[in-house]
């Protein structure tokens, strides 16, 4: 019998049920108790998805109440010494600090899972780390399975991974140094898993993909060197689990490590499997990730089959199939699309597979090796009508998009003029001071701009009134700006549901689902649209409402629009057509709407790519094409704005040290950073790089509750000073502040421009700035060194 299995299950249930759980704790109108009590029928609920899809195992430990990252830190007794935590009795609450930051300390920094959209909370190790007493909730998820009666398999970060993703704050210390105590932590939290006679345990290891240096690869050996050679008594059969590319070291490499079997990205990366067929160790398993872990559309049952069949003749028994990836990455099922709300494009929905349906497709194909085709013909009928429709659809085609895109030259993905000669016309225009202070553009979501919004989308609500009801939280939101001090304002977005949905539901090409969650990181969800066809903008979207926001103030107010790699990254992607080619529709639309929103004279106008980066393939070999595509697009996105509209763009929650001359090549007159808790160590590289254009670091850590003081940002001010010319710095927060409370936020924001304006009295004092409207940008500057002594 072929063996079917997931690599994990999204977390957060088919109605958010856990997102609700976390968040009403956090406010205390739920107990720990309770929190628990969700958390706790979530995991019986998908355990029993799997076991009724046929799964031979369920997985025990992808689940997590924020991040099993996290988790895994917790488990090996690797917490941030810093907070003081003892990991073996770590609380709930504790747990929470750690996300969450606490009065004393912010929180763990934050970044992409790989390639995904996933953040994960980065380990914090040094000389001191030990990995000798750790969590026990692992263990506990373990029982908790074998007391359903379940086979559980559980999901463990492997040490390459865990290592690799982990930072030090120390300086000249090399994590690698920790590999034999790491290992040995492994082995140990592996014997506790045999002794609860656990059969297969999944080390996920995705580092593999990586072209990694030297040190790294010889590391290997040494981070899997404690682990037992054979499998029995001191540890469980390991499946070593890699995905979203291809593996990078050879099959012998890998052969030589304490494992079982290993797991094949065949989606991303089918062309590993030649390699591997062949060379695959003689009793290990091969799990063949044959159906899309991070995309919605139907698999090719037929296609699936095909691939199969030689492998399944070839290893029998020890071939296993699974989604290519963690299914953490799509929603969970269609099923929750039939309702009264519903949204999907009735012609798209048969062509879409969630969560749950990825399980049916799994048993099928399960079904159709071990039984043959005949004992699911329906389904294999139903999957190919189905597959058939979407071909043949006309509509997926637009001519006049394809010809747009086919006619785009080299001078449309440029602006006109230099940064240096933009930069004078645009302080002309705006006299803007010194350290001008801003923010990311979104502004609290509150629980009636919530209920106007589904109202509204309900019917309950005519649609003037909900547009006033968006009016006057605009109006409310530009005077909060005002009162605080705010150089350049937002409209604080009350009107956008999500940055990508919100323009999404504005273009042609797209369907959106009702549930259709994907956790980004804790207890946030994003809702992905899908693009089904050509993108085409039918009119504007943004430009009536930026206009009366300006209307406002006499000060500037931004327009903000997101990018369209932002907009390609954070929905679910045709996949039959490049990537490229969907990123030029996009950036064609958003040209459009830069230009109609200049025409209005809106002088500042915010592009957002916050997903640049995290496009970027694992391999280093393929950066250059896509970085290529990704700033083209950009550059057609930005090209047609003229001299005098500054345009900025914001990116957050990823390392940027590594893509400098790609992110400089956007030419963007202004990016924001997020740099708050990394303590401004991202900005480094922009210092180093000597980065040409304006930039705006974050100041405060807009994720946390925590609000920092006017000192804490002055410190990181003078820090940033430090690494950018005082003239080329702006002032404001990490990210948008669409999931914060007013009360925080607004003091946050005082504390903002305090901080802003005593840096900019001591820089005056010290006579390293002038007043703007003599400050002459078109010349080279000197980098500023006026915070090495003094400022510190």
């Amino acid at each position: 019998m072929t063996t079917t299995h997931i690599l994990g299950y999204p977390r957060i249930g088919p109605k958010r049920e856990l997102k609700f759980a976390l968040e009403a704790f956090w406010q205390g109108r739920k107990t720990a108790a309770e929190l628990q009590s969700t958390a706790a029928a979530l995991r019986s609920s998908q355990w029993r998805a799997q076991r009724d899809a046929g799964m031979r195992f369920v997985s025990v430990g992808d689940f997590a109440l924020y991040d099993h990252m996290l988790d895994t830190a917790a488990l090996l007794g690797a917490l941030p010494a810093r907070f003081g935590f003892d990991a073996p009795t770590l609380s709930l609450q504790q747990s929470f600090e750690l996300s969450r930051g606490n009065a004393a300390q912010p929180a763990m920094e934050m970044t992409k899972w790989f390639d995904t959209n996933y953040h994960y909370l980065v380990p914090e190790l040094d000389a001191q780390t030990s990995f000798e007493r750790g969590t026990q909730n692992l263990l506990d998820r373990v029982r908790e399975a074998l007391a359903a009666g379940y086979k559980p398999k559980p999901v463990l970060v492997g040490p390459l991974t865990f290592l690799w993703l982990s930072k030090s704050h120390q300086s000249e210390f090399d994590r690698l140094s920790l590999a034999p105590a790491l290992s040995a932590a492994y082995a140990r939290v592996l014997a506790q898993l045999a002794e609860l006679g656990v059969e297969w345990v999944q080390l996920d290891e995705p580092a593999l993909t990586l072209e990694l240096d030297t040190p790294w690869r010889d590391a290997l050996p040494v981070l899997y060197g404690a682990i037992p050679a054979q499998h029995g008594a001191a540890r469980p059969r390991l499946l070593l689990t890699t995905y979203f590319a291809s593996v990078t070291l050879a099959p012998a490499t890998l052969a030589t490590l304490p494992v079982d079997g290993v797991h094949l990205d065949l989606v991303r990366a089918p062309e590993q499997i030649a390699t591997w067929r062949d060379a695959l160790p003689p009793q290990w398993v091969l799990s063949a990730g044959i159906i899309d872990g991070r995309n919605v559309w139907r698999t090719d049952l037929a296609a699936a089959l095909q691939s199969l069949r030689p492998l399944q003749a070839a290893l029998g028994e020890r071939l296993w199939i699974a989604p290519s990836c963690s299914l953490l990455h799509v929603p969970v099922s269609l099923g929750a699309e039939d309702g009264a709300d519903a949204r999907l494009n009735p012609e798209v929905r048969p062509w879409l597979a969630f969560a749950e349906e990825k399980l049916a497709e799994l048993a099928t194909l399960a079904t159709a090796l071990d039984q043959g085709e005949a004992a699911v013909a329906a389904a294999l009928q139903a999957n190919a009508t189905a597959l058939a429709a979407r071909r043949a659809c006309p509509r997926v085609t637009l001519p006049q998009v394809r010809r747009r895109v086919q006619s785009l030259t080299e001078a449309d993905a440029r602006r006109a003029s230099p940064y240096p000669a933009r930069s004078a016309v645009q302080r002309e225009r705006l006299h803007l001071p010194v350290l001008p202070t801003t923010t990311i553009g979104s502004f609290p979501q509150t629980a009636d701009i919530r209920a106007a919004r589904a109202a509204w989308r309900r019917g309950e609500l005519r649609h003037t009134d909900y547009l006033q009801k968006m009016r006057d939280e605009i109006a409310a939101v530009i005077h909060k700006q005002e009162v605080i001090g705010l150089d350049v304002l937002v409209h604080g977005e009350p009107e956008r549901n999500d940055m990508v949905e919100f323009f999404g539901e504005q273009l042609w090409g797209y369907t959106f689902s009702a549930h259709g969650w994907v956790q980004s990181y804790g207890s946030r969800c994003v809702k992905p649209p899908i693009i089904w066809g050509d993108v085409w903008r039918p009119e504007p979207m943004t430009v009536d409402t930026a206009r009366y926001a300006q209307s406002l103030s006499a000060k500037p107010v931004k327009g903000m629009l997101t990018g369209p790699i932002t907009l390609l990254q954070w929905s679910f992607v045709r996949d039959d057509l490049p990537r490229d080619e969907v990123a030029l529709q996009l950036a064609l639309a958003v040209r459009d709407e830069v230009n109609d929103l200049q025409n209005a004279d809106i002088s500042i106008i915010q592009i957002d790519e916050p997903a640049l980066r995290e496009g970027l393939p694992l391999q280093r070999s393929a950066w250059a094409a896509y970085l290529g595509w990704a700033v083209r697009a950009f550059g057609v996105a930005a090209g047609v704005a003229r001299d005098h509209t500054q345009i900025h763009t914001h990116m957050c929650y990823s390392e940027f040290n590594d893509i400098l001359p790609s992110i400089a090549a956007l030419d963007a007159d202004v990016i924001t950073i997020e740099t708050a808790r990394s303590n401004m160590a991202l900005l480094d590289g922009f210092g180093a790089f000597a980065y040409p254009n304006e930039i705006g670091p974050g100041v405060y850590d807009i994720h946390s509750p925590r609000v920092p003081t006017a000192d804490d940002m002055a410190r990181l001010l003078r820090r940033a000073a430090q690494l950018i010319p005082p003239e080329r710095l702006w002032v404001n927060p990490d990210c948008g502040l669409k999931t914060r409370a007013w009360p925080e936020t607004e003091s946050a924001l005082r504390h903002m421009v305090r901080a802003a304006s005593e840096l900019r009295e001591e820089l005056r004092v010290q006579g390293h700035i002038t007043p703007p409207a003599v400050q002459d940008l078109t010349q080279p500057r000197p980098r500023s060194t006026c915070c090495a002594t003094d400022c510190a």
